[in-house]
């Protein structure tokens, strides 16, 4: 990492305290205030771990949708994670965003884990590298990365206040390890603390005020000399976080910073020295990121500010284009992303393409729920607005022309009802605001219902609750079923009925955390409807949900459920378009109900009738295409069934082409599983805290294909698997030692197969026998190759040397144990082609 000088002492030892403290806390919820003195502008935060979600201050903004960082990682390809960041890079410049809080750096330590489609990788040799590659790109392109969340947030029940028990050997060697590196190699600007706790067994503290790990490790030890930001919301005291290391209190304009750390400062329970690190951070981030003038441009009291001068600055942001005109810019690129990240599970024979003469396909039939509705990209935060989206029967009507394509949805895969069509609605609602006493204060314009209100007009001061009238029009005869998702208090009437009602209150902060109440659960009401139309009428009163952090809002989702079809006649009008088609893909997966921020999954197996609506497809088309349209992993008790079957992600906006690309071969599937794909008997460790509120770790060095190598059973689909459409032979394979004490492991592979293609070199290692506690075998290099039918070429994978150490407590420092290493040499940690012995010396 570049060392960067520090400033002068009284540059800003100089600035009145009041302005200082201001510097370290929002202005709003994702801008900082401006020191206009010093040439600071406004900096501008944005989620983004798969686009620019932008701040909502530009109308209409729309962003490009990439694939999901599983996706990314399946691709074990830093370029691709480069050219991913200068995507990204691109996008926050046309928002006018200068921190992208990206990547996600934590472990996929449980399939379950609701973020899981957010985190690359459960290896932490993997989710370093492809970090690092992602970050380096971002900020070549003048966009601060944020690697979050320090440390140990690797799931999501109760993510606000459990504390994760991690012993120190398995924290450094796993957990810590991936942020180390974006630190140390890739010069990461930000870093965000987590919401959770963390117990080392040394401190036991708020992630946000964990001195040990915030100043010890993180600032003192790696020399990290950017900015730690809080998580939003996470900072609920003043003096702690302070201490500890944190260096920002998001979001604002209310948190305990902008309250009370002035007071804290002045009563001598924080050092003004303290803070004074903090501004010089924050300032240094803002000539990193262009938001620092130079001298002269904003008075003379710049002037004593170009000690921040680190080097050149970064140019103007680019104009803000049009979604679409933006995103025509990055199509083929997003599309070769994601069509190159497809990981083939199975297939027929090497060379065999689902579709060998495209020219031939008179009759598709398109299959499933996610085939009807394209699951692009997970809920929560990591969630943006693309400009479109290309669905799988778009993609495929536009790769066979002349094909006649059958579109059915043969299975359910809905927990809820969906979201009103407007159309259904007879003209706009009617939004009345009552005072505490239940007295109308006045009536809001809104030309629809989109679920959430937070401007009150006038009557922000006494709106207590909001009162909806809304009328359905229903026309299908049938039993149609209507609700309203709420949070908190509430009243809800379908035609005079009293369907629900709670006098339970509900704190606002605390439903924009939990995620799931953005589908908040709401209690049917079934409205039949004969011959002749008729209308619902709804009304439902919600409660005003308050939080200084995001600001107060009242929320409520409307839903209707038509008449169902049934899932007989589902799965029927599916099978007879199957029976007629030249080509069959089958798409299933999971949806915005199941992969989300704000919750962890409790099952792992697809919702709805979707292994059923397999199952019956196969019998009738043995030869059917099955794609799983799912970020995380869900079991597939079919898959030994499936001739060809495809894992396609959340694959952005591009989903329909690329899915056509890889089925008539325009873009190798290219993917390797970057995570374990469990059996019918899935290891899951555990993400519920015990009763004190404490999740303990306790695979401890094992997470991932660790753990299942160290229980001896075999997954569904081991960790680096994909078969691509090639074959590839492994011939001799050679170690070298180097004087820095990496490895460096050469192997020549062979394209056997009939078509180019691209392989992953995987290497692995096992730990000499009588040292400490390791993993049976960890991942500890790799390296992409490519060639063309029949061609040889020689792989170099480098094996650092922390591949070789373990962290020992008692010295507090890394030691390589010496003995005979066992280097494993394949195309994934399962499928094992060389095996060399490395002899290392300890030191």
């Amino acid at each position: 990492m570049t060392a960067h000088p520090a400033a002068p002492v009284d540059t800003v030892a100089a600035l009145p305290l009041d302005d200082k403290v201001r510097l370290l806390t929002g202005a709003t919820p994702w801008r900082l205030h401006p020191l206009p003195a010093a040439g600071l502008r406004p900096l501008v935060f944005s989620d983004g771990p798969a686009g620019v979600r932008g701040t909502g201050e530009i109308p209409g903004w729309t962003t490009a949708a990439l694939p999901s960082p599983t996706a990314l990682a399946a691709t074990w390809d830093e370029d691709a994670l480069r050219r991913a960041g200068r995507i990204l890079a691109a996008e926050a410049r046309a928002a006018g965003v200068d921190v992208l809080l990206a990547p996600l750096v934590n472990l996929q330590r449980t399939p379950v884990a609701g973020r899981h489609f957010e985190y690359f990788s459960e290896d932490p040799l993997l989710t370093a590298r492809l970090s690092a590659a992602l970050v380096t790109s971002l900020q070549s392109g003048g966009v601060a990365a944020c690697a979050k969340h320090f440390v140990a947030n690797d799931s999501e029940t109760d993510r606000t206040s459990y504390t994760a028990r991690v012993d120190e050997r398995t924290l450094r060697e796993v957990y810590l390890a991936p942020f180390e590196y974006v630190v140390r190699e890739a010069g990461v600007w930000t870093v965000m603390s987590a919401y959770s706790g963390i117990d080392d067994g040394v401190e036991s503290s708020p992630a946000g005020s964990h001195h040990r790990l915030l100043t010890g490790v993180l600032k003192d030890e790696w020399g990290f000399d950017g900015i730690v930001v809080s998580d939003w919301a996470a900072t609920t005291t003043a003096v702690a976080p302070a201490l500890g290391g944190l260096d920002l209190a998001m979001p604002g304009p209310d948190s305990p910073w902008s309250r009370d750390l002035a007071d804290a400062v002045r009563s001598g329970a924080v050092p003004e020295t303290v803070v004074d690190d903090k501004v010089r951070r924050l300032l240094r981030l803002a000539d990193r990121v262009g938001a620092l003038g130079a001298p002269g441009e904003q008075g003379a009291a710049q002037g004593r500010f170009t000690a921040y001068a680190l080097g050149s600055r970064t140019a103007d942001p680019a104009p803000r284009a049009a979604g679409p005109a933006r995103a025509a810019g990055y199509a083929d690129g997003l599309r070769e992303l994601a069509a190159s990240a497809t990981v083939v599970l199975r297939r027929p024979a090497a060379g065999a393409l689902p579709v060998a003469a495209p020219a031939d396909v008179r009759r598709i039939a398109l299959i499933g729920p996610n085939a009807v509705s394209a699951f692009a990209q997970g809920g929560g935060s990591a969630f943006v607005e693309p400009p479109y989206v290309v669905g799988f029967d778009e993609g495929l009507r536009a790769a066979f022309p002349d094909a006649r394509l059958t579109l059915e949805q043969g299975a359910d895969a809905g927990r809820r009802l969906p979201a009103v069509d407007p159309a259904v609605l007879c003209g706009a609602p009617l939004v009345e605001l009552l005072d505490g006493t239940g007295a109308l204060l006045g009536t809001l314009p809104l030309e629809s219902w989109e679920g959430t209100v937070r401007d009150f007009g006038p009557y922000a001061a006494s709106a207590e609750t909001l009162r909806l009238s809304t009328e359905l029009r229903l026309t299908e005869p049938g039993e149609h079923l209507v609700e309203v998702g709420v949070v908190g208090r509430h009243r809800v009437e379908v035609d005079g009925t009293l369907v629900s009602s709670s006098d339970e209150e509900a704190d606002g902060t605390a439903s924009v955390l939990d995620s799931s109440t953005n589908l908040p659960d709401g209690t049917a009401h079934a409205v039949q409807v004969g011959d002749v139309p008729r209308t619902a009428r709804v009304v439902a009163e919600l409660q005003r949900l308050r939080s200084a952090e995001f600001g107060d809002m009242f929320r409520g989702v409307l839903r209707h459920g038509p008449p169902a079809p049934g899932r007989e006649r589902l799965l029927s009008a599916a099978l007879d378009a199957t029976r007629d088609a030249d080509l069959v893909v089958v798409v299933v997966g999971t949806t915005e109900e199941v992969e989300s921020e704000g919750w962890d999954r409790t099952s792992l197996a697809l919702p709805g009738d979707q292994d059923a609506l397999v199952e019956a497809v196969l019998s009738v088309a043995p030869d059917a295409v099955v794609v799983v349209n799912a970020g995380a992993p869900v079991q597939l008790p079919w898959l030994r069934r499936a001739s060809t079957v495809l894992w396609s992600w959340f694959p952005g906006q591009e989903a329909g082409h690329a899915l056509a690309d890889v089925l008539i071969g325009r873009t190798e599937p290219a993917g390797r599983l970057p995570w374990t794909l469990p059996d019918a008997d899935p290891l899951v460790p555990s993400v519920l805290p015990d009763a004190g509120g404490v999740l303990a770790y306790t695979e401890g060095l094992h997470p991932g294909y660790r753990g299942w190598l160290r229980s001896g059973r075999e997954p569904a689909a081991p960790f680096g698997h994909g078969l691509g459409w090639t074959d590839w032979a492994y011939g001799g394979a050679s170690w070298e030692h180097a004087e820095d004490g990496t490895v460096t492991v050469a192997v020549d592979v062979t394209n056997s197969g009939a078509r180019h293609g691209s392989e992953v070199v995987q290497v692995y290692l096992s730990a000499p026998s009588g040292g400490p506690e390791r993993p049976a075998r960890w991942l500890a290099g790799f390296a992409r190759v490519s060639a063309g039918t029949g061609a040889t070429v020689r792989a170099e994978v480098r094996l650092a040397r922390r591949a070789f150490e373990v962290w020992n407590p008692a010295t507090a420092g890394w030691e390589v144990p010496p003995g005979a290493y066992t280097a494993h040499v394949g195309r994934s940690v399962a499928d094992v082609r060389r095996t060399l012995t490395v002899p290392v010396g300890g030191r």
